[in-house]
């Protein structure tokens, strides 16, 4: 069974980006040297993870995007602490 993450990046025009996969590195990666990141991020080079937690399973980490993506900028940030 896959272990799923929930990861944000901050942006480096200081926006933010949540989403999940099963590899955090790999997802950074793609989002700071190819096309298959994000559209959001393509233009708001380099990305940085600020924020991860472990799910165990794509319905758990899908939920907990959802959340994250529902709270304020400032409840973002302090995730990012």
């Amino acid at each position: 069974m896959k272990q799923w993450y929930v990861y944000m990046v901050r942006c480096a025009d200081g926006s933010l980006y949540t989403g999940i996969t099963t590899d955090v590195k790999k997802r950074i990666k793609a989002h700071n040297e190819s096309t298959t990141g994000a559209r959001y991020t393509l233009s708001r080079r380099p990305v940085r993870l600020c924020y991860e937690s472990a799910w165990p399973d794509r319905s758990s980490a899908a939920q907990e995007e959802c959340r994250i993506k529902k709270l304020s900028r400032l409840e973002k940030l302090a995730l990012c602490v």
